[in-house]
């Protein structure tokens, strides 16, 4: 992509962001904060996708979700401001040093009641939740994603929903020659696009998710 193209799609970004819901106060404050002190503040999904998600959590009223892959709680919070009391969202994270960050926004969010955190390997955890979840967002280690989709299907309810962040990886799919990383989420999306369980849409938003509907 060329550096005039960059700035127009910055620019329809932005211009997106104006006109849509703006975030609560502790999603602005996480937003920079995630900027000021994590490595790579990229990773964080932004205002676009987090009220995309959460959008869908208002309408569709999920009574357990489930988030594999939380960075420093941008979307958990999101989706838990939507949520009634009587639902829950389980979000997995990995990488311990980000505990401290999601817990103390989760707090500032006032959605304590409806966030558990757990820390650790979602392949180990996510067995252990005995529950079925009527929505799934799936934003962690890209190799893993076939995995996680298998992991997670049968807890599903019917008509619930799986969204997969990251899936365009920065337009490389549509590139004649891929490198791994790109090999492994073309991949991927092959194996949803020939899944006849499911429906599913790509929207090219941000990186790339798939909504993916559990017929």
């Amino acid at each position: 992509m060329n550096l005039d193209m960059n700035i127009a799609l910055n620019k329809l970004i932005k211009y997106c962001e104006n006109h849509s819901t703006t975030p609560s106060d502790a999603l602005y404050e996480l937003e920079r904060e995630t900027n000021l002190k994590t490595l790579s503040p990229q990773m964080l999904s932004g205002h676009l996708q987090g009220q995309l998600l959460a959008m869908i959590c208002a309408i569709k009223q999920p009574k357990h979700i489930l988030e594999i892959g939380s960075f420093t709680g941008y979307t958990a919070i999101s989706m838990a401001q939507q949520l009634p009391k009587s639902s829950m969202l389980h979000a997995i994270e990995a990488n311990e040093e980000l505990a401290y960050i999601i817990r103390k926004y989760i707090k500032k969010a006032a959605v304590e009641d409806r966030i558990t955190l757990h820390i650790g390997d979602a392949k180990q955890i996510v067995p252990t939740l005995d529950l079925t979840f009527d929505m799934v967002f799936i934003d962690a280690g890209k190799k893993d994603n076939a995995l996680y989709y298998d992991l997670i299907f049968d807890k599903i309810s019917p008509n619930g929903l799986i969204l997969v962040d990251n899936v365009l990886w920065s337009g490389k799919v549509t590139h004649k020659e891929h490198d791994n990383d790109t090999r492994i989420i073309h991949a991927f999306n092959t194996k949803i696009k020939e899944d006849t369980r499911v429906e599913k849409i790509i929207l090219p938003i941000r990186d790339g998710i798939t909504v993916i509907r559990k017929k």
